[in-house]
């Protein structure tokens, strides 16, 4: 007697072990980040191989799973009866459905499934080489039963069409945003900032018109030798008689090889250097002009409103800040068109863009209004306001300093407002 009880709860603590086997399989399985899997795959790693295969076809691979773990657990509870007769006779069948109900909830379900759902590659990719074979040993009954199932889905219309594996815009980014922990804070805003590029378009990052550094192509030769080498730029817009005649574009290169030469170059050997403009009109998102610059080979272009005024320039390198960050070389100041004070505020040039403050010191004022930071102090106000006028744009502290004519020329600004007293 006292073998047979030994064996039998020995077979019992098996078939228990089977069934958190079974139950921790399935949730692992499905928890899978399919992308993660597929990379995995890719790299020769071999439970990921077979367990990215059994993936293929879910309901057989759930078929199996379903089949061993129903066996299982109708097998413990026979075996469980058993013991039970054993031990206390017919009144301890009931005592063991119990003790056997909370065994298996704990054991052999909820411990397991946790598990597997915190740790879905380990035990997926331990459980896939096992599953496998047993797929292909039931296969006849495994897809029986499917074909059962299926049909009664059909019948009661409950089937659907293959699911949607691909992510939309906005599932992308919550997985990236998720996923925080496996990337820098960098690369992170890098990626974000690509999926922004369909929303921003070129005349949000346009150099403007009046800032524009343009050569006049008519001018003495040294004074457009001065012109090129005043600027830390390398291709100048061209105009004849106004800037507001714009015919194409030259490039410094072109120029220093032209001062190389003996005397001075002939004005029509200077008009041969000039290539022909790229206007791009003003609404173009910047996915579609990165795009283009790519396929044209070209680094700049003029940005033309809907009647085919030229109002501003775009660059590849504006393109590119948008995604990772400023871009600067040994020309630039640290901080463009911001001057650090002593007491820890900042002047900044009013007619800084909005984008440009933002990516400057991280700050997230609103860039669906107002392109400059003159234009958002007054919509803020609601008027053309006097110096020494302080508000609150985006919860930070501002300071009109200087105003010129009808707008605002300098703003003090304070990146960090404790203890200073200000309201909104």
């Amino acid at each position: 007697m006292d073998t047979s009880l030994g064996t039998l709860f020995l077979l019992l603590g098996v078939l228990l072990a089977l069934s958190g086997f079974f139950s921790g399989s399935e949730t692992a399985m499905m928890a899978l980040n399919k992308y993660r899997l597929r990379h995995r795959a890719e790299q020769g790693h071999r439970g990921a191989r077979i367990a990215a295969r059994l993936l293929e076809r879910p309901d057989r691979l759930i078929g199996v799973i379903l089949l061993g773990n129903n066996f299982v657990n109708i097998a413990s509870a026979s075996v469980s009866s058993i013991i039970a007769i054993h031990l206390l006779g017919e009144a301890g069948l009931f005592l063991s459905t119990v003790i056997l109900t909370v065994v298996v909830l704990i054991f052999s379900e909820l411990a397991p499934k946790t598990l597997a759902a915190t740790y879905p590659e380990r035990l997926a990719f331990v459980a896939a080489p096992v599953l496998r074979p047993l797929l292909l040993v039931f296969y006849p009954l495994v897809v029986a039963i499917n074909a059962v199932a299926n049909t009664l889905l059909h019948a009661l219309r409950l089937t659907q069409g293959p699911a949607r594996t691909s992510l939309s815009e906005e599932e992308l980014r919550t997985v990236i945003v998720e996923e925080s922990a496996l990337l820098s804070t960098r690369r992170q805003r890098m990626l974000l900032n690509v999926f922004e590029l369909s929303r921003v378009t070129v005349e949000d990052v346009m150099v403007p018109r009046t800032e524009m550094a343009t050569i006049n192509i008519d001018a003495d030769w040294q004074e457009i030798l001065a012109q090129f080498r005043a600027s830390p730029h390398t291709r100048f817009p061209v105009y004849r008689r106004d800037p507001d005649h714009i015919v194409g574009v030259i490039h410094g290169k072109d120029l220093l090889q032209l001062n190389d030469m003996e005397g001075e170059p002939s004005r029509e050997t200077i008009a041969g250097l000039v290539r022909e403009p790229y206007f791009i009109p003003a609404t173009t998102p910047l996915q579609d002009q990165l795009i283009q610059f790519q396929r044209r080979r070209q680094h700049l272009g003029l940005v033309v409103d809907e009647y085919g005024d030229v109002v501003g320039l775009v660059t590849l390198e504006d393109i590119l800040e948008e995604i990772v960050g400023e871009i600067q070389d040994e020309h630039d100041l640290p901080m463009r068109g911001i001057r650090p004070q002593k007491d820890g505020s900042l002047l900044v040039d009013a007619q800084i863009e909005v984008r440009d403050l933002n990516r400057q010191l991280g700050w997230d004022l609103p860039t669906d209004g107002p392109r400059t930071l003159a234009g958002l102090v007054i919509e803020e106000l609601e008027a053309i306001p006097s110096e020494n006028t302080s508000l609150k744009v985006g919860g930070h502290p501002m300071e009109v300093v200087k105003t010129r004519q009808q707008t605002v020329t300098v703003v003090r600004v304070y990146p960090d407002d404790a203890e200073r007293g200000w309201v909104d």
